[in-house]
């Protein structure tokens, strides 16, 4: 038999409070979720601000590229070019007017020391001359004259024939006529010097490099007017170099030392020089030491004015660097080349030696241990932060 005992009313109290636990379960989840996410959020901000802040500080610090300076081989030569000279390079010019009536040599021609170079026709001297020989003649016969006649009246004089004064007149006469022939005499060597100069001969041994006269022309000595050279001698058995060496250099030019030539149109050939002296000086304008070298050129097959490499030996080792040329500070100091040290930028006053181009060696002032600032701003100074960019190759 089946007994109703009706609905379940039992544990109403207690169903309550699970459900009030929940709700306040749920609620402190829902605010637990909301507070983490507001705090992860403020977090993010935070992290945001300090990745900006960083950012703006790295931006402010200048970004530079750098390069190790090259340490260059020991430098054993200098290579400065040079143009070579006659030894004696002289202009021919005339001694006296005329009409050119013959030249003997053109260019090209080797002659020797008195050789007949040219003939010079000169009628006006010609004639003079002869009219002053003539007036040497009269001279002369005036002073045998003067003289007979100084040596009859002395002699009459010691007989009281004539008077003292006609004989001191008689003497002096003879004075008067012998002066009389010396400015003659002399007048007529004048000319004959000058007729002499109407042949030019050679003064020394050479070669004729230039003729800028022919047959007829007119050659003027100069009185008044300007002169034109009639030929250009060259003495080419021997010829000197003048090199300028730069002044870190200058230590190669000392007189004695051997230098070593080359030629573009002899390749493979070298040819020996002797420097046999300097300037003793440094040009301020060029910073150069001017530098004489002779060179024996007994074939003659080195030309006058020829471009020649010039080679001198350094007496030691000059240790060196190269930097990129683009390192390179122009300042009105002097040059200049920005280093990095401890993070910031230092300009150090360099010397430079050769130029390569796109690299210029350093001679001194710079470390092979310390980087230099490539592309440096020309308003960069000293003692400016830097950042340098990694170099790494991807």
């Amino acid at each position: 038999m089946l007994i109703d005992i009706g609905p379940d009313n039992t544990n109403p109290p207690q169903v309550s409070r699970l459900r009030r636990s929940l709700m306040i379960a749920l609620t402190i989840a829902m605010a637990l979720a909301l507070g983490w996410e507001i705090y992860l959020g403020i977090q993010a901000r935070v992290k945001a601000a300090g990745k900006l802040r960083q950012a703006t500080d790295r931006a402010a610090v200048l970004a530079v590229d750098v390069a190790m300076p090259q340490r260059a081989a020991p430098t054993q030569e200098v290579v400065l070019p040079g143009n070579t000279q006659a030894f004696i390079d002289s202009p021919i010019y005339a001694r006296t007017n005329g009409y050119l009536r013959h030249w003997n040599v053109d260019i090209g021609a080797r002659v020797k020391e008195g050789d007949l170079l040219a003939e010079i026709e000169t009628p006006e001297i010609d004639q003079q001359l002869q009219q002053s020989r003539a007036d040497l003649d009269t001279a002369t016969a005036n002073r045998d004259l003067a003289e007979t006649t100084a040596n009859r009246w002395q002699i009459l004089q010691q007989s009281g024939s004539v008077s003292m004064q006609e004989t001191d007149q008689a003497v002096s006469n003879l004075r008067a006529q012998k002066a009389t022939v010396e400015s003659n005499n002399a007048n007529v060597h004048r000319l004959e010097d000058l007729q002499s100069f109407e042949k030019v001969y050679a003064p020394f041994d050479g070669v004729i490099t230039a003729r800028n006269t022919d047959i007829g022309d007119l050659i003027n000595a100069g009185a008044g007017t300007a002169t034109r050279e009639l030929f250009h001698l060259a003495a080419i058995d021997k010829l000197r170099l003048y090199v300028a060496v730069p002044e870190v250099y200058s230590r190669a030019a000392e007189p004695g030392a051997k230098a070593s030539l080359t030629l573009a149109e002899f390749p493979g050939q070298t040819f020996t020089g002797t420097l046999v002296r300097n300037a003793n000086a440094i040009d301020v304008a060029s910073r150069t030491l001017l530098t004489e070298v002779d060179v024996e050129n007994p074939t003659g097959r080195l030309l006058p004015g020829a471009y020649v490499s010039v080679h001198l030996k350094l007496p030691q080792v000059v240790r060196t660097v190269t930097v990129p040329a683009n390192a390179l500070l122009f300042r009105s100091e002097g040059l200049r080349v920005a280093v990095v040290r401890s993070g910031q930028t230092v300009l150090v006053p360099v010397v430079i030696g050769r130029d390569f181009g796109s690299s210029v060696e350093v001679v001194s002032g710079l470390s092979p241990s310390e980087p230099v600032v490539l592309n440096p701003p020309d308003s960069l100074i000293g003692g400016v932060p830097v950042r340098v960019n990694s170099t790494e190759k991807p």
